[in-house]
């Protein structure tokens, strides 16, 4: 039996958003302390693979210069709708997503990591595909932007694994899906 998960991890707002309407990612920045990754490098120890939609692998690459850093650690698939060429060690993927999925669950090593944005978490959520949920609450409110949740899709049960509170603010949520015999077993930190 194979134990890798997908994994959407990701930051918001606390009112849901994870850029601004223009792709703005700035406020992110006001949880940034040094020192702190927010369990970042531990996280990434067990991932062998990174999923994003089109549309934000091409705001990192606009953020980059150009550059796609993931692509240097991971095994990388950006979900689309166009057939493309492999560009900058990344796969475009336009089939089937549970295909997709299914096959990295049994080829991989490592845990499934879903970067965003917001239409392929949607696709994911219909499909019920992901494991777990590692949500980063910044203590902003937007008030407008790009939303992590889209709506529109089945009612999801996750059970609650862990809260981490950050001096910085930040409050880490993690939530993995039910399954019916589970039962939460919440821990803070």
């Amino acid at each position: 039996m194979n134990n890798r998960k997908l994994i959407l991890y990701i930051s918001m707002s606390l009112d849901g958003f994870i850029a601004t309407n223009d792709d703005d990612l700035s406020w992110l920045s006001i949880v940034e302390k040094e020192g702190e990754d927010y369990g970042y490098a531990k996280f990434s120890e067990n991932i062998s693979s990174y999923i994003v939609g089109r549309k934000t692998y091409e705001t990192i690459l606009k953020l980059t210069g150009g550059v796609f850093p993931q692509s240097d650690k991971y095994d990388c698939y950006v979900i689309t709708r166009q057939k493309r060429k492999q560009e900058n060690g990344v796969t475009f993927y336009n089939d089937d997503i549970e295909v997709l999925i299914a096959k990295l669950k049994q080829e991989g090593s490592g845990d499934i990591y879903c970067d965003g944005g917001g239409e392929i978490v949607k696709l994911l959520m219909e499909k019920n595909l992901i494991d777990r949920y590692i949500i980063s609450i910044i203590p902003v409110i937007l008030g407008d932007g790009k939303r992590l949740f889209l709506g529109g899709t089945e009612m999801i049960k996750l059970n609650a694994k862990e809260v981490k509170y950050f001096d910085s603010g930040l409050i880490q949520l993690h939530y993995e899906k039910s399954n019916k015999d589970s039962s939460s077993d919440i821990t803070t930190k």
